[in-house]
């Protein structure tokens, strides 16, 4: 599980407390949860705001890396600019997140000469920008996809980073419309045969919105039909904002999946079996 903390004010979807303090709560919050990934991004990809400089986004997250790596969690830094993932992986981070597809030279010597982990994104856009495009995938998105990861699995080996310590994200609603966000999902089997773990990254994304007509913080139920789809087709990590949720969720479908036994024995505690009567302390 992978909890997301936007250590940012202009954040598309989380409307909490988003200063320093605020993300580092976040922080505690998530691994209480259950989150053992905490990712970090100190710059939101949302199109209507500028991009920050790297001096900027350095400042607003190496004090929530800091914080997470003191409090035991494996630290996953979102950026695109190798001065910021260069900051973070000395502070203890050890995964970056790049979305702008992991292109970047600069950015593969900084993660080779870290040892770091990657996330490898696909996308056919610069960060912050989007394009809806009905005819980007004339062969079909699964095969573009296919032949864009072989490719940067290739530049990744050729400066050290094996496919062991690589990730692979599909990128939904990146360079996607809603319609080539779905067949991309529905093509994940295929992209399990790349012999990397699968990232479903469809927390709170626009194809569901777009799915639901329900804004960010109303797209819990559909995030969780993308999760379950997802792990039906081999997803192997989940990028979520709600890690609490979540983690319900999916105590529920494992039980259901039989993946994990339910006790003839089991029964529910009094005190969670009916909400308190109005006006109640409890």
């Amino acid at each position: 599980m992978v909890g997301v903390v936007n250590a940012t004010p202009d954040s598309f979807s989380d409307r909490g407390d988003r200063t320093t303090e605020g993300s580092i709560r976040q922080v505690a919050s998530h691994i209480a949860d259950g989150a053992r990934v905490i990712e970090i991004g100190g710059e939101s990809n949302v199109t209507n705001r500028p991009a920050v400089t790297a001096g900027v986004e350095t400042e607003r997250i190496l004090p929530v890396v800091e914080a997470a790596v003191s409090a035991g969690a494996i630290v996953s830094i979102d950026t695109y600019k190798p001065a910021v993932a260069d900051a973070a992986l000395k502070a203890g981070a050890a995964i970056v997140n790049d979305i702008s597809g992991s292109g970047s030279g600069e950015m593969l010597e900084v993660c080779a000469s870290h040892g770091a982990g990657m996330v490898v994104m696909h996308t056919e856009v610069a960060p912050k920008t989007q394009k809806w495009d009905e005819k980007l995938y004339p062969d079909g998105i699964v095969e573009r996809q296919l032949e864009f990861f072989e490719d940067r699995l290739s530049e990744l080996e050729a400066v050290g980073i094996g496919r062991d310590q690589v990730v692979i994200d599909p990128g939904p609603d990146f360079a996607k419309t809603p319609a080539q966000t779905v067949e991309s999902l529905r093509g994940l089997p295929r992209l399990n045969e790349l012999g990397c773990p699968v990232m479903l990254a469809v927390s709170r994304k626009d194809f569901i919105g777009a799915i639901t007509d329900r804004r960010p913080g109303e797209r819990v139920g559909g995030t969780f039909a993308a999760i379950a789809f997802g792990l039906q087709c081999g997803a192997k990590l989940l990028r979520v904002h709600d890690v609490r949720g979540t983690v319900d969720f999916l105590k529920v479908w494992q039980a259901l999946q039989g993946e994990d036994e339910v006790s003839a024995g089991l029964r529910i505690a009094e005190e969670v079996r009916r909400e308190p009567p109005a006006g109640s302390d409890v």
